[in-house]
């Protein structure tokens, strides 16, 4: 957490070449290991709970997913099997000043030669990534656009955050040149790449809560105060009860919308949005409440509970806050 690349090589290797996780749902045939989002749910749900400081969400939930949707053949060719070989950190870049994950939110320009002009903001690990997908628009419309990390005129620069869990970068492009990857001027594309994304960020944040309900159910056993543990308390016994209610609904979630991104993808439309929005506010009330739980010691370096707070909160904003979800929600119903 604290080093300026934000992961440890080593353990990053292991996970590839040990675990075979950054592979899990890349085909066979790119050096992977053949399986879906039923499976990378798990994989996330597990490392959300640990607060794995590691790029596997960027390379993983959202670069790989991005060349899985945009069916290039040639670029998954090209960058699928370094990825699930652990050897190619990737991310995709969207967001700008605004903070916006729609289609209007996109002004970085592509011109006609595949050149990008503009800057990204919030890049998850674009501190490091050798391969940066881009969306980016085009004359035809909004495209993704694949740029090596050390293209000329992109410059990087790593912000400073409230979860260091987590690093992220503003990226500057000045006539980089770039790769088209897919169809450019159909948003549907991107915004299926995000679905799936929001499906990899909600089984995160399952995880991260029903580990923050673990900590305060274990320190309520042992914490003693006039004579008697805490979690024997009417107040503390129904803080770990709601807590408990959203996690179990919120793993349901997240399960459901892995389901429908492996198995029935009409399905995933509706079902992603429904999971981003409950998982945001189910992990950050769990880390809130773990925080309350425990008193002032939850908030100290000696203690973790900070930091999946600070994480449910820039999770719940990453690719777009409840409200948002609950919206595009609304609007896909017709309602």
């Amino acid at each position: 957490m604290e080093s300026e690349e934000g992961y440890d090589p080593a353990l990053w290797r292991e996970m590839a070449t040990g675990l075979g996780l950054q592979g899990l749902a890349v085909a066979e045939e790119h050096g992977g290991s053949g399986y879906g989002y039923n499976e990378l749910v798990l994989v996330f749900e597990e490392t959300g709970r640990a607060l794995l400081c590691a790029p596997l969400f960027s390379t993983v939930g959202l670069a790989a997913n991005a060349l899985l949707v945009a069916a290039d053949e040639e670029a998954q060719r090209e960058y699928l099997p370094a990825i699930a070989a652990g050897e190619l950190i990737a991310t995709l870049a969207l967001t700008e000043d605004g903070g916006r994950w729609d289609e209007q939110g996109v002004t970085l320009r592509a011109s006609r030669d595949h050149r990008l002009d503009g800057h990204k903001m919030y890049v998850l690990d674009g501190q490091v990534a050798a391969l940066i997908l881009v969306v980016a628009r085009a004359e035809e419309g909004i495209g993704v656009f694949a740029v090596e990390g050390d293209a000329r005129g992109l410059e990087r620069a790593r912000l400073v955050t409230m979860d260091q869990t987590r690093k992220q970068a503003r990226l500057e492009f000045k006539g980089t040149p770039a790769r088209p990857i897919g169809p450019i001027g159909d948003w549907a594309t991107v915004s299926k790449i995000l679905d799936r994304a929001a499906v990899a960020l909600a089984a995160e944040q399952a995880g991260g809560a029903q580990r923050c309900l673990e900590m305060a159910t274990n320190y309520a056993k042992e914490r003693v105060q006039f004579g008697r543990e805490i979690g024997s308390f009417q107040a503390i016994k129904h803080k770990c009860t709601n807590v408990l209610m959203e996690v179990e609904s919120a793993k349901s979630a997240a399960y459901y919308a892995g389901w429908a991104a492996a198995e029935a993808e009409a399905e995933l439309p509706i079902a992603a949005p429904l999971a981003k929005a409950y998982c945001s506010d189910a992990f950050f009330h769990a880390a809130a409440e773990n925080i309350q739980i425990h008193g002032g010691i939850g908030v100290t370096w000696e203690h973790p509970g900070h930091l999946y707070f600070k994480r449910a909160k820039t999770s719940q904003l990453l690719l777009g806050d409840p409200a948002y979800h609950r919206e595009l929600l609304g609007q896909r119903l017709g309602v």
